[in-house]
């Protein structure tokens, strides 16, 4: 039992002092650099608690860079020198992340093309959806339908360029990627696409590369127990590449089957094999993260990201950000299909975006496309669905101070929420809309 009981934030803030953060955290960096060993995590934890002990005065509490110091001395004189700097390095990026979010919110995302983003803002205006109070008009105008048709085939559109784009390099393209972050829209987006490019002969193969997860237990896990799927190394990012490679070069593979009941791999469990008249394609959380296929020459791959890129301005003229709208996606979607309760989606998200922010957007410029999957006429929908629930979220976290994460996001939804009228009646939703994915009643199978 250690005698450190409690540890200061940088906000200044006193909470408990948990030992497991410090394994989870070089077990997190461990993995990062192909790593993954528990009991050795927990050696170099232990070693950290025992130097803290000895460094903190009798009465005082030490701080988190107090801790993430010590880490960081204890990888490196044991001799995990790539483990620290995988430490050292997210670390700085947690740093980096801080500062920017301090910084005045008024700018748009740099990663986004500024062509695609005043495409999406002058589409708003037009179609007078770009506000709150304009918005809230056309519910109570009763022409919210005209806007959800208009929407319909401006997100359609995006997929038919994607899959031009496609055509026009259909003799060298062997693989396609439907990238993009959390609940953006990747699977109908990835449906639709391949309906256009089937209507023109090519033969699509889906490569689906989550039954490259590693076994449950070799994933990361906090405090909460709660685990860390998001990151690239979840899956088995070497065998991904090497499979790829070996069906470009008119292999059979044995690709494995992941079982999510039981969190276990079967290894070589499923033959496959390319033909040369097939494309596969890929709907991947990290499709463009470069390890999944740094052996696979570019001019063979097509890369498409999709994102809400909803241009929505508040009574206080903030946008509404699009990593809230994913947020509510994704709670509609796993409250329906993995029987996931919303506050745990919700606790979870921090996990989530931290991933997106280090794997997913830093290489949006390299992509050949991009698909604005955003509706307007969704967020009245998703207010009837969870509005009460962001109400009580708000007031539930407020003053726990290890879950700010979850409060700041739920809060700022809230106080969206109170400026958007509910529209509980969904029927107006096209069946096969991209909206379908979430909210359930679609025509495709999910």
């Amino acid at each position: 039992m250690t005698t450190i009981t409690h540890v200061i934030k940088r906000n200044g803030t006193v909470v408990p002092f948990t030992p497991d953060r410090i394994t989870n955290a070089i077990y997190r960096a461990a993995v990062a650099v192909g790593g993954r060993d528990r009991a050795t995590a927990a050696d170099l934890s232990n070693q950290v608690v025992q130097l803290l002990e000895q460094n903190t005065p009798p009465g005082t509490n030490p701080s988190i860079e107090q801790i993430q110091d010590l880490v960081e001395k204890v990888l490196i004189e044991n001799g995990h020198a790539r483990v620290a700097k995988a430490y050292i390095l997210y670390r700085n990026e947690r740093a980096r992340q801080r500062e920017k979010r301090s910084e005045p919110d008024e700018s748009p995302s740099s990663n986004i093309p500024w062509a695609k983003l005043w495409q999406s803002l002058d589409w708003a205006c037009s179609h007078n959806v770009h506000t709150t109070a304009l918005l809230n008009q056309r519910i109570r105008e009763g022409s919210l339908h005209e806007v959800v048709t208009a929407a319909e085939a401006a997100y359609h559109e995006d997929v038919e360029h994607a899959a031009n784009m496609v055509l026009s390099r259909k003799d060298e393209v062997r693989m396609v990627f439907i990238a993009g972050p959390s609940s953006s829209g990747k699977t109908t987006t990835t449906i639709k696409l391949g309906e256009e490019l089937a209507r023109e002969g090519l033969r699509l193969v889906t490569l689906n590369v989550d039954h490259y997860f590693h076994d449950l237990e070799m994933h990361p896990k906090d405090e909460f127990g709660d685990y860390d799927f998001e990151t690239p190394q979840a899956l088995n990012m070497a065998l991904i590449n090497q499979n790829l490679v070996d069906l470009f070069a008119g292999k059979e593979v044995r690709i494995p089957y992941y079982d999510f009941k039981t969190g276990h791999s079967l290894p070589e469990h499923t033959p496959m094999k390319l033909e040369k008249n097939e494309i596969i394609l890929i709907d991947s959380l990290h499709g463009l993260y470069p390890e999944m296929t740094k052996d696979i020459p570019p001019e063979m791959k097509f890369k498409l990201y999709i994102e809400p890129l909803l241009q929505l301005k508040d009574s206080h003229g903030k946008y509404v950000r699009w990593t809230d709208i994913r947020l509510i996606r994704r709670m509609l979607r796993d409250r329906a299909h993995r029987a996931y309760d919303p506050t745990q989606t919700l606790l979870h998200w921090h996990y989530v975006r931290s991933s997106e922010l280090r794997h997913i957007v830093p290489y949006v410029n390299s992509v050949d496309t991009i698909v604005n999957s955003a509706m307007p006429y969704e967020l009245p929908i998703y207010k009837s669905k969870l509005g009460q629930e962001f109400a009580r979220w708000a007031e539930e976290f407020k003053d726990d101070t290890l879950r700010q994460d979850a409060w700041t996001r739920a809060d700022r939804v809230n106080t969206l929420f109170q400026e958007i009228d509910a529209v509980a009646d969904d029927s107006f939703v096209p069946e096969n809309s991209v909206i379908r994915e979430f909210i359930g009643g679609g025509s495709y199978k999910y």
